[in-house]
């Protein structure tokens, strides 16, 4: 089994030394780069560029420079996606956001983490889990979204959360760690 399979798998592998990985990597930040260097009327070049650099996305979507991520192909945007300035997604697994998300400024969504063994992550070794955003979810600024983590349609994460666990659909939820406050209701709709 590669490295790269045994990250898609759940378990721990060689993220810092494997070649492969390192090469795969290294082609995401050239992207990255050239992303993130073009000129805010370059619409259609940035379009290409994240078409190129992800594994899937929506037809609708704004990516405000800079962003950074590991590998691109494990993102997975719907339509109607936002990303506001300085979004990092570290996509050691699959990180898939559904339809009409926003997602404020010096946002992080981080599939990856270390063993709490020092002999182990001396070796370069981690693990990935995946991470699900639902549709319709705003995702407000300074959020940390930490490894296997799913967020409910319709949810709202207040600014500076550390999201550690699931959130449901159809809540507020907020802080460090992140905890539901109360459910989305009608009396919510602005006039």
């Amino acid at each position: 089994m590669t490295e790269k399979e045994k990250a898609a798998a759940g378990r721990i592998y060689d993220a810092n030394y494997d070649e492969h990985l390192v090469q795969e990597r290294l082609e995401s930040k050239c992207l990255c780069y050239d992303y993130n260097r073009t000129h805010p009327t370059a619409r259609e070049e940035r379009k290409t560029i994240i078409k190129k650099l992800l594994g899937e996305t929506g037809e609708s979507f704004i990516i405000e420079p800079p962003f950074f991520c590991d590998y691109g192909y494990n993102i997975e945007i719907g339509e109607n996606f936002y990303a506001n300035h300085n979004c990092i997604i570290l996509d050691g697994a699959k990180v898939t956001f559904g339809d009409n998300v926003f997602i404020a400024p010096d946002c992080g969504f981080y599939t990856a983490g270390h063993p709490l063994s020092a002999e182990q992550r001396v070796q370069g070794l981690e693990y990935a889990y995946p991470i699900r955003i639902g549709n319709n979810v705003w995702i407000g600024g300074h959020t940390t979204v930490l490894p296997g983590v799913t967020i409910g349609d319709n949810t709202v994460i207040g600014a500076g959360s550390v999201v550690t666990k699931d959130i449901p659909a159809g809540v507020v939820a907020v802080g460090n760690p992140c905890r539901v406050i109360r459910p989305i209701t009608e009396k919510d709709r602005m006039a």
